[in-house]
């Protein structure tokens, strides 16, 4: 009995020494993100690029407006042929505006994801930078609900990230 215990007190030793060499942090990557100073530019340009789709869709919007008001201003003795006509031209423009809108929102995603992916990798290796030069064995990002609980010994690492991309 006493060989078992101190053979479990043995094999536990190097886990009690490995568990206080481990050092965590945590870092807030949304608060980082908001701070970029990329991060105004990027939005900047989906704002105009925003703008010109806008000014597009109600240019289009004006245009379905008025055929539709001139449809309904047809008197009772044009042609049904004519009726159906423009009947099938507003079909087509509220089609075509659909469309449009369709590709204009896929156009700012892509966009989106374009401009705001390098300032999440410059992040992303800020950190890493910032776990080799600090030692840290996990930093965990408190940005993302996947964290409970912070002790603590954690050490919260978003000011070194933060002096590391040179943002306050």
């Amino acid at each position: 009995m006493i060989k078992k215990l101190i053979l479990a007190a043995f094999l536990a030793l190097p886990m009690c020494i490995a568990a206080q060499t481990l050092k965590f942090g945590t870092v807030n990557t949304q608060e980082i993100f908001n701070l970029m100073p990329d991060k105004v530019t990027a939005e900047n340009t989906l704002k105009g690029v925003s703008e010109k789709y806008e000014a597009e869709f109600k240019k289009l919007q004006e245009e379905f407006n008025k055929k539709y008001t001139e449809f309904q201003a047809l008197d009772e003795n044009t042609p049904q042929s004519i009726k159906d006509s423009r009947a099938r031209e507003l079909q087509e423009n509220s089609q075509k505006i659909q469309n449009f809108q369709q590709m204009a929102q896929q156009d700012l995603a892509k966009q989106q994801e374009t401009l705001l992916a390098p300032i999440s990798e410059k992040i992303q290796k800020a950190i890493q930078a910032v776990g080799a030069e600090g030692g840290f064995t996990f930093i965990y990002d408190l940005s993302i609900p996947a964290v409970i609980y912070t002790g603590n010994g954690a050490v919260d690492a978003t000011p070194l990230v933060k002096a590391k991309l040179g943002i306050q």
